[in-house]
């Protein structure tokens, strides 16, 4: 059966900071979705079903926050559901959403993802052991520094490309009013003299820990001609993957689950040649050399010059490809809404609404997520026009 077409017609953001203490966790999140609501021109009143998405519950200490936050997020009497895949939550949760849009279970659907990092201790959460599972007592950064260190020595990448992303996606960031780090300055030198935390990651390459939330309200063809939004975000193609996180023969520098997403991705969305198809991404990118490694695993380089096409500009905005307009994980990181908080961007980019971080005549945007050991991953189309296939 085909899908039925479905668009983002209400995007809702917090503020992204360190510690939100004027609100509680119900009140950070309904400030997401009144903003969402709003931009849709709809109220509780007019939403069929609820989706909350989060990192695991442990970064709080909050078992099931779901339930707690029925009554805030006007979900009471009405289907409520719950989705976790570690970082990649925010995208899977948006994804989830749009099925029950395109399966014509629902008409409009409201998301929301969040954390509240302030409240806890994210580095103790992950240093929990888990039945039959590796421990990492480094946290994330020490995790993936072994993963970067391979990329580097395998596509002969050098040294400063790391620092190249971190200045572009800060100084995109003082663009947007809802980012964390506002770091007016930044430099490739400036970031090359911070500290090194895991080699080679530097202090200046590292995401921030951040509080926020981020809501979408997701509609049916027959409901968005009834909303009067004049410029939907049309989803042309969504995909999930995952596989074993230490698998023997699992490459870390270029996962399975990443490559056949997207390669998926752009079958279902009708893209032969996504550098060129794509107008920009809002791609999830915590550790700066992510951005390379992430071009090559997307398709948008071939295996060894993801770091080429960073080195040229071409991720810059007003380059072939832009990437993370928004100021990206690296400026804003509320781990459970990070990933939705990229598809978010990706569709006020071709809906002509992400302001000054906006990329001209954007028709066609990726949003993208990973989680965990880099085996979770969800990603979507997003675009101006509503699909054909």
């Amino acid at each position: 059966m085909a899908k039925i077409p479905a668009a983002v017609i209400g995007v809702g953001q917090t503020k992204y900071q360190a510690q939100r203490a004027d609100v509680s966790m119900a009140g950070l999140l309904r400030e997401a979705v009144d903003r969402a609501l709003l931009d849709a021109g709809l109220t509780f009143a007019d939403i069929d079903a609820v989706v909350v998405g989060k990192a695991p519950d442990l970064f709080e200490g909050v078992m099931m926050p779901e339930l707690y936050l029925a009554d805030a997020l006007g979900a009471a009497g009405k289907p409520l559901l719950r989705v976790h895949t570690a970082g990649s939550v925010g995208g899977s949760t948006a994804i989830v959403a749009a099925s029950l849009v395109q399966s014509g279970v629902h008409e409009r659907v409201l998301t929301v993802a969040f954390e509240k990092q302030s409240e806890s201790n994210a580095m103790w959460a992950l240093s929990i052991p888990v039945p039959f599972i590796m421990p990492v007592h480094a946290g994330a950064g020490g995790y993936f520094a072994p993963h970067v260190r391979s990329y580097i020595r395998r596509s002969g990448a050098p040294g400063h490309i790391g620092a190249m992303v971190a200045a572009k996606d800060r100084n995109n960031a003082l663009k947007n009013p809802y980012a964390h780090l506002q770091n007016e300055g930044t430099t490739v030198e400036s970031v090359l003299a911070s500290t090194m935390l895991w080699d080679p990651i530097r202090f200046d390459e590292t995401c921030p820990s951040s509080d926020g939330a981020c809501a979408m309200v997701i509609a049916s063809e027959s409901a968005v001609a009834k909303s009067g939004v004049a410029n939907p975000a049309w989803i042309h193609g969504t995909q999930m993957r995952s596989e074993p996180t230490t698998a023997a023969e699992r490459d870390q520098v270029n996962p399975q689950a990443g490559r056949d997403a997207s390669a998926a991705l752009w079958k279902q969305a009708g893209i032969t040649n996504p550098i060129e198809e794509i107008d920009c991404a809002e791609v999830y990118v915590p550790f700066s050399w992510f951005e390379p490694m992430w071009l090559e695993n997307l398709g948008f380089a071939a295996q060894g010059d993801g770091w080429k096409l960073t080195e040229a500009g071409e991720t810059a905005i007003g380059g072939k490809i832009p990437f993370n307009m928004s100021g990206g994980v690296l400026s804003s990181n509320p781990i459970g809404a990070s990933g939705m908080i990229r598809f978010a961007e990706a569709s006020l980019q071709v809906m002509g609404e992400a302001g000054e971080h906006q990329v001209d005549g954007a028709r066609k945007a990726l949003g993208h997520a990973y989680g965990g050991g880099s085996q979770f991953f969800a990603m979507w189309v997003v675009g101006a026009e509503k699909p054909t296939n």
